[in-house]
């Protein structure tokens, strides 16, 4: 049998052990030692670790065995390897993240089928390979998941020069939404939503790993936590970049840079541009406008501008998701059928939408009308501006605060032309809005009406 040496650096950590071939035998070794450093094999007597399988700045995952269970399962054995050129300080951190992600897993691995249960988490003392003294190594060991990360699925299928379908994303956003939801209830904060913490097992089942950037926050608190500084950078949030305070938001933040990394093929930075400070991933990304909005929402650099709970953004989906309504054509079209897909609009943004362009609306003709002679000049150019703003809306290109300002400042310029009469401006333009909402309720109406009958 082989057994893997987990003591960083080790020179040769592969130890053949055919003795532990003999299954009484391996249960009853006190202990086996590297031929190599004379690192204790046996993990808390129980452990056997047989395999690397990856290695980070923080620490190693080993695949192992439990030898103390009929069968001896699969298990993962997680070390804690801080890099040599830490500070102390920077060393209790690391340490108490790594004890922080075996708490939550025993807090809440049991509760979820698809976060990895905690099996043990322990230190062991070992002499150094320095004469006179002592190294502490620190051990968690957890659910073995068999499958592969997203990330390493990404790698295949852009291989293959493909990326994830818009259905294969949508249904890894709802499982990881889900798996979100469970999380924030409890008050826990996962802070590293990527996809390489993102595992599919080999049934299809999705699992959230690597909780060890995880933040705990109180329940009577507004579900925020300060940052520490541990994030990955394209996935991480502006509010925890910048070491404020994160929220559940902020996961939902990265969640969503996850789910475009998936559907592009590329790092969400470079989905990013930071001289205009805004996304532009949707230059090479094709899907939905409903999901687009969505995403976009999600992205909003703002916190208070985002999705606030992991529901809410279920809820949103399920708007999008609603199945389409089918109308049946005449037997000469052979049965074929038009889809109409829900609107990316909510009933609110689409009121909301209609009072700023009526308002807005009326500001223009005013001002063109007061200032242009020809009334056919004036009424071209306020078609033209009205409608600009109207796609600028239905392209997402305006945030509400956008709507706000332009309104405003419209609004500032009509007070300042000659011979204009405050009350009549305020009415013009609000009776506008007003009409304009009238009209767009009425002809929602009227098309929902017609999509039963139909």
């Amino acid at each position: 049998m082989k057994v893997y040496c987990t003591r960083p650096r080790c020179a040769r950590p592969n130890n053949n052990c055919p003795d532990l071939d003999d299954m009484a035998t391996l249960k009853t070794t006190p202990q086996k030692y590297c031929t190599s450093c004379g690192m204790p094999l046996l993990l808390d007597g129980r452990y056997v670790p047989i395999d690397l399988l990856k290695r980070g700045g923080f620490g190693a995952a080993f695949l192992a065995r439990d030898r103390r269970i009929p069968g001896m399962p699969l298990c993962v054995v997680k070390q804690l390897q801080p890099a040599g050129n830490l500070t102390p300080d920077q060393l209790k951190t690391a340490e108490r993240l790594f004890e922080t992600e075996a708490e939550v897993l025993a807090h809440i691995g049991k509760e979820h089928k698809q976060i990895p249960e905690l099996f043990a988490y322990f230190p062991i003392l070992v002499s150094s390979q320095q004469s006179g003294q002592t190294d502490q190594f620190f051990y968690l060991v957890q659910e073995y998941i068999d499958g592969q990360n997203l990330e390493e699925e990404l790698v295949q299928k852009v291989f293959q020069k493909k990326t994830f379908s818009e259905q294969e994303a949508l249904e890894v956003m709802q499982e990881i939404l889900q798996i979100l939801k469970f999380i924030h209830d409890k008050g826990i904060i996962h802070r590293d939503i990527k996809p390489s913490n993102i595992m599919r097992r080999q049934d299809g089942t999705l699992f959230l790993l690597d909780f060890g950037a995880v933040k705990q926050v109180a329940t009577a608190s507004v579900s925020s936590a300060p940052s520490t500084g541990i994030y990955t950078v394209g996935y991480a949030a502006p509010e925890q970049i910048s070491g404020n305070r994160v929220f559940p938001a902020t996961d939902i933040y990265a969640l969503a840079a996850t789910i475009l990394n998936l559907l592009s093929g590329e790092e969400p930075s470079e989905l990013f541009d930071p001289y205009m400070n805004k996304w532009t991933w949707w230059k090479k990304v094709n899907i939905n406008p409903g999901l687009r909005y969505i995403l976009d929402k999600m992205l909003l650099p703002a916190v208070s501008e985002r999705f606030q709970s992991a529901n809410q953004v279920l809820d949103a989906l399920g708007q999008y998701l609603t199945p389409p309504t089918i109308i049946p054509t005449s037997i000469s079209n052979s049965g074929a059928s038009i889809n109409k897909t829900q609107s990316a609009f909510s009933i609110w943004e689409l009121l909301l939408g209609a009072a700023f362009s009526g308002f807005e609306g009326g500001l223009i003709a005013i001002a063109l009308f007061s200032l242009i002679k020809s009334p056919i000049i004036s009424f071209i150019l306020a078609t033209f501006l009205l409608s600009l703003l109207i796609i600028a809306q239905t392209k997402f290109w305006l945030t509400r605060l956008n709507l706000l300002i332009i309104a405003a400042i419209s609004f500032g310029i009509v007070l300042f032309i000659p011979d204009i009469v405050l009350p009549q401006v305020i009415f013009i333009a609000v009776t506008a809005g007003l009409i304009a909402i009238a009209a767009t309720a009425l002809f929602r109406l009227i098309y929902q009406f017609l999509s039963r009958i139909m």
